[in-house]
């Protein structure tokens, strides 16, 4: 071993340090070549001397192996020292491989960068292949269990404030007048228009135990037991006892049943166009009926601007009843009539217009899909109060969903049943098998232990609703007795309200009605207004002379501020007309009998 040997090995040793420490990116980095040849100093000169007198002395004094022993124990310590003093560096070390051949050609601060940055990317991949293999192989957690929606907002109603003049209103006594017993209207208070608004409610009603209602679509049917007919479906016995059966979701016939849609090839068609613009109606729709020319078109009256521009006003009416509108001048050509859009409808599903009336008045729903609240008014009817504050006043004040007139008179069904046979609005024999079919599933007569329920028999010319599945369900079954029995339907009301209540808590509000007779004025019927004789114009006598003129005629001859006055003349009786005549006698030539000439 040499000197120049053991100085080149220790200058290469070191080279390579610093090669692969540049390498590995771990240790500071010398931007600067080493020199080449350096003048060996003072300290490596002593330990060469050292290694020299060692290797010199240790074989004849025999002591090598103490010696050796010593210097290990001293080489093993400052090790131990040089590692507890650099730290973390002592891994990276180890891992260090000592290359001889150093090529410094080509080395720049630039290339030390970009390498720097491979270097830094590299370990960054590295690391992040290893965090995915590791989660790949531990099993992934369970995911988070899902957020359940929130609880769905009703309307729950209101109370006015106080101080309200509609807050504690009672219906005053009716006057007494002997000489009018019939109905007659009572007031009713109403908020104004800025309040109704107000109050508006921004949810739908609860519908109760009922949440998704369909309705059965058939092409080819088949008519079974009794009653019915293709555009209801022929609901069997069977089918109709599972309609009352109330159900979360429930599929159920609602006419329209041989139609994709209401109003297109179902047997009450309606033009496209039409259907298209009842469909954009999405708030308060106003509806009301003409079929046969039976009514004249009435114009309401008292509506706000706001119903005017939001509310939806249709009058569906039958080609004869068109013809008649466009022979009267009543139509112009955007099919408006007032505020009435008249809707033609071809096909009617039945020959009674009456029952043809039904249809818009217990299936509106259907007719108008968007539409949140409907008003329904007969033909004979003019609506006098804007519909927002009726739906204030009947629904929204008394948190109902259903709102309906009782009879004015009677109460119990059997007794409607007697009127419509005595007034022959109908077959006595289907009237009458319409009761006992009733008096079979549990009818009774109505009394004060139904309370409070306080009628079984409405007047079901106005019904003011909100589309909900309850209520939607409640005209469906409706429109399915008068479909299957009579088209009088007060008799088959409170069968399917009964019904209904019976397995919910479901309720309607059913109002006086003189309150109804308070916001529709009724009319005569367009056959009744033809045959009434015009009216005699009654002659008045001339009223008692006064004081003035008793004196002005003992002056007859005076006329007062030029005026001329007109004599009273006498109407001449019968009696001075005989007496006249008698002094006219004349005795005729050789008659010998009296002949009276008259004047």
């Amino acid at each position: 071993m040499t000197t120049g040997s053991l100085g080149l090995r220790s200058s290469g040793s070191y080279g390579s340090l610093q090669q692969q420490q540049f390498q590995n990116g771990a240790l500071p980095i010398q931007t600067t070549p080493p020199i080449a040849s350096r003048k060996p100093s003072k300290m490596f000169k002593e330990k060469e001397k050292l290694v020299h007198w060692f290797c010199k002395f240790a074989p004849r004094k025999k002591v090598g192996m103490l010696l050796l022993c010593a210097v290990s124990a001293v080489v093993f310590c400052w090790v131990l020292y040089v590692g507890k003093g650099d730290g973390g560096q002592e891994p990276i070390i180890q891992n260090i491989q000592f290359n001889s051949t150093i090529d410094y050609s080509g080395f720049s601060p630039i290339s030390l960068e970009n390498q720097t940055t491979k270097a830094s990317a590299y370990v960054k991949n590295n690391e992040v292949e290893a965090v995915s293999i590791v989660s790949k192989l531990q099993p992934s957690p369970p995911p988070p269990p899902p957020v359940p929606p929130p609880p769905p907002v009703y309307f729950t109603g209101y109370t006015l404030p106080p101080g309200n003049p509609c807050e504690g209103f009672t219906l005053p006594p009716p006057p007494a007048d002997p000489k009018r017993t019939g109905p007659r209207p009572c007031p009713v208070c109403y908020l104004p228009m800025e309040q109704v608004l107000a109050l508006m409610p921004n949810a739908s009603s609860f519908s109760p135990v009922l949440k998704n209602l369909t309705y059965i679509h058939e092409e080819n049917l088949t008519k079974t037991e009794f009653g019915g007919s293709e555009f209801g479906g022929y609901p069997s016995l069977s089918q109709r006892n599972d309609s009352y059966d109330i159900r979360e979701s429930m599929n159920i016939h609602c006419g329209f049943v041989r139609g994709i849609k209401p109003g297109r090839n179902t047997g009450f068609d309606i033009d496209d166009y039409d259907l298209l613009e009842m469909e954009t109606c999405q708030g308060v729709v106003v509806a009301s009926a003409i079929f046969g020319a039976f009514d004249l078109i009435r114009q309401p009256k008292n509506i706000s601007e706001y119903a005017k521009k939001n509310a939806c006003f249709y009058m569906f009416v039958d080609e004869e009843t068109e013809s008649f509108l466009k022979n009267s001048s009543a139509l112009d050509i955007n099919k408006k009539s007032g505020l009435w859009r008249i809707v033609v409808v071809c096909n009617l599903p039945y020959s009674d217009p009456r029952r043809n009336g039904k249809v818009p008045k217990l299936l509106l729903h259907r007719l108008f899909p968007n539409a949140r609240y409907s008003l329904w008014v007969d033909g004979k009817l003019e609506l006098v109060v804007d519909p927002y504050q009726l739906l204030e006043r009947f629904l929204w004040r008394k948190n109902a969903s259903f709102a309906i007139s009782r009879h004015y008179k009677r109460f119990d069904v059997f007794e409607e049943a007697e009127a419509n046979k005595v007034a022959g609005k109908y077959e006595n024999a289907s009237i009458d098998f319409q009761i006992e079919f009733y008096k079979k599933e549990g009818l009774t007569p109505y009394s004060s232990a139904k309370l409070p329920i306080t009628s079984d028999v409405p007047e079901g010319c106005v019904i003011i609703r909100e589309h909900i599945p309850i209520t939607n369900l409640f005209t469906c079954l409706w429109f399915n007795e008068v479909d299957r029995f009579t088209s009088r339907d007060q008799i088959s009301f409170s069968t399917v309200r009964d019904k209904i209540t019976a397995k919910t808590n479901w309720t309607l509000n059913m109002f006086w009605d003189c309150e109804r007779r308070n916001f529709v004025v009724q009319g005569y019927h367009r056959d009744l207004l033809e045959r009434m004789a015009p009216p005699v114009i009654a002659l008045m006598p001339p009223p008692p002379a006064s004081v003035d003129e008793k004196l002005q005629k003992t002056i007859p001859d005076v006329p007062a501020d030029n005026t001329v006055s007109a004599p009273t003349k006498k109407i001449p009786t019968k009696r001075a007309r005989d007496r006249k005549s008698r002094r006219h006698r004349k005795v005729a030539a050789g008659g010998g009998k009296d002949v009276v000439t008259a004047d």
